[in-house]
């Protein structure tokens, strides 16, 4: 009996050491350290995507135990599946609303950059300045034709994002003053869509982050104020937000690692290097 009851727990403890292996791994074979590894899931705003997607990429070479999963969705979606602990982090690239609070009151928000959102046509497109007056009946479907604002003679077509979009929030409340917008205009999926769309058409006007700004589009005048990085960080250029990392409660140590590189001068370089404006 007491050879039976050796062997059992010889067993148990073979078991306990091979379970324990599973979940652990050296990151220095010299050294033998074993650590835990950690999987986070990120998701959320397409406007913060490629600073995320970056900075996990790297975050990852330094802290090899990390695996790190990015996904878009719209900021709508970061919040809520943070909210409701379906990912480790949110994206969202607007403030998080008061109707969210009520909802998922432990949200913990951490704003890691700015941006503007700069309104867009197609670079042969005359027109270069709108005002908001403008714009508003633009997005209205007031005004459809772009000899209206001094361009050609031509149909507008109006280009928007979905209703999980943080950057159409932003829109919606800054640039147009929660005015409507037409039902006639085409709904795109995020902000590489929105660019793509904008580039291939010379009658189309949109709307995106000053991040994905680039020579394929061109980016107007708004109240005769240029959508640049330094007329964000001056304040006159009135149509900009920051850019928030989200979490349901206090982060973990492991959460907090990643966070706190976002915001070190590692993080906010790969901010700058993606076009967005630095918050450290």
């Amino acid at each position: 009996m007491k050879k039976y009851i050796s062997v059992l727990i010889g067993a148990v403890f073979i078991a306990l050491i091979v379970g324990l292996s599973g979940c652990t791994e050296s990151t220095n074979g010299s050294d033998n350290v074993e650590v835990q590894k950690v999987s986070l899931k990120i998701s959320g705003s397409t406007t913060v995507l490629p600073i995320a997607e970056e900075a996990a990429k790297q975050f990852m070479i330094a802290n090899k135990n990390y695996m790190i999963e990015v996904t878009g969705g719209g900021s709508g979606l970061g919040v809520k599946e943070a909210g409701e602990n379906l990912n480790d982090i949110g994206m969202a690239s607007r403030d998080v609303k008061s109707s969210e609070f009520e909802i998922y009151p432990s949200l913990q928000v951490f704003g890691i950059a700015k941006d503007g959102v700069a309104i867009i046509v197609q670079p042969e497109n005359p027109v270069s300045s709108l005002t908001q007056e403008q714009v508003i009946a633009i997005y209205s479907g007031e005004i459809t034709n772009w000899n209206e604002v001094g361009g050609n003679d031509a149909p507008i077509t109006v280009y928007t994002r979905d209703e999980e979009s943080g950057t159409r929030e932003v829109f919606f409340e800054k640039a147009l003053n929660k005015g409507n917008i037409t039902k006639k205009a085409v709904v795109v999926a995020s902000n590489g869509a929105m660019k793509s769309s904008v580039k291939a058409d010379v009658n189309g006007i949109g709307y995106l982050s000053i991040g994905y700004l680039d020579s394929s589009v061109k980016g107007c005048e708004y109240e005769g104020v240029i959508p640049t990085e330094a007329n964000v960080i001056s304040g006159t250029y009135k149509v900009s937000r920051t850019l928030n990392v989200i979490t349901n409660g206090e982060p973990s140590q492991e959460v907090k690692a990643f966070i706190d590189f976002l915001l070190s001068s590692e993080g906010q370089k790969i901010v700058a290097e993606e076009g967005y404006i630095q918050v450290n």
